[in-house]
């Protein structure tokens, strides 16, 4: 179902931009609601494509925009993929510290809800604002492919 068939996300993702003062545009709504629909992790170019399909206009620059400002208010995180592209996705609560895995060879990155991210203890004075662990390597889907490649 399309992103803009959703009224009571619609009205969530509104209320959740007035509440940090920020202007409520079609853009910011619909990207709150792809991720939020989302499983994974989605870059500016997935997040595009949502906005494509729901019928909403808009240039890679207002969404650049929009995702700085869903990040820079704590509404998003971002997450850095391979060949430095971001990914992003919504914070779902106030301490969003887990980690990720990133597929080297088919790009998607998922969320390990299991696996902690948090910051070790530091040294007096020392503040951490956010802590990122992103493991790297193969998906089960993509090592399975390699493992029966060298069957043959």
């Amino acid at each position: 179902m399309p992103l803009h068939e959703h009224p009571a996300a619609t009205d969530a993702a509104r209320e959740l931009i007035a509440a940090r003062g920020g202007r409520v545009t079609r853009t910011r709504v619909a990207v709150i609601q792809a991720l939020q629909r989302s499983a994974h992790p989605l870059s500016h170019d997935e997040l595009g494509a949502a906005l494509d399909g729901a019928g909403i206009a808009h240039d890679r620059v207002t969404l650049y925009r929009a995702l700085d400002w869903l990040v820079e208010q704590g509404i998003a995180q971002r997450i850095a993929g391979g060949e430095r592209a971001w990914r992003f996705e919504i914070r779902r609560d106030g301490d969003h510290r887990h980690a990720h895995f990133h597929c080297e060879r088919c790009g998607q990155i998922v969320c390990l809800e299991d696996v902690s991210a948090a910051a070790p203890t530091l040294p007096a004075g020392f503040a951490v604002a956010r802590a990122e662990l992103v493991l790297h390597g193969a998906c089960a889907d993509c090592g399975r492919e390699g493992v029966e490649r060298k069957e043959r």
